[in-house]
């Protein structure tokens, strides 16, 4: 299995998330961030949660099988992409195994 964990911005969001649905990755969390990389969005102002200069991001993640997650890559990035500086990035981990935490069972992640 892979989580992919993809930090785009906001205004593309809603393309994303529809491309993903529509090709099948049905499960994935969003949440609201703040970026503090080298691009800086015009309009920056500091932060009243973490007091620095940025931009916001939106922070996509997902897991999916193996022989799924360049699919989701090339649809984050189709679907992402501006051309304009600081379009995000995507990271890709391994996972070795999920418990579902009313059971504590193991997904047995080979059939998850």
């Amino acid at each position: 299995m892979k989580e992919i964990k993809a930090f785009v911005k906001p205004n593309r969001i809603q393309k994303i998330i529809e491309a993903l649905t529509d090709n099948g990755f049905k499960s994935m969390t969003l949440s609201q961030s703040e970026g503090t990389g080298a691009f800086k969005a015009k309009g920056a102002k500091p932060s009243l949660d973490f007091h620095v200069t940025d931009s916001p991001v939106v922070k996509l993640e997902l897991v999916c099988q193996n022989e799924e997650a360049q699919a989701a890559i090339e649809l984050i990035m189709e679907n992402g992409k501006t051309n304009e500086p600081g379009d995000g990035i995507i990271y890709i981990s391994n996972v070795e195994d999920a418990f579902q935490i009313k059971t504590g069972e193991s997904l047995k992640l080979n059939s998850f």
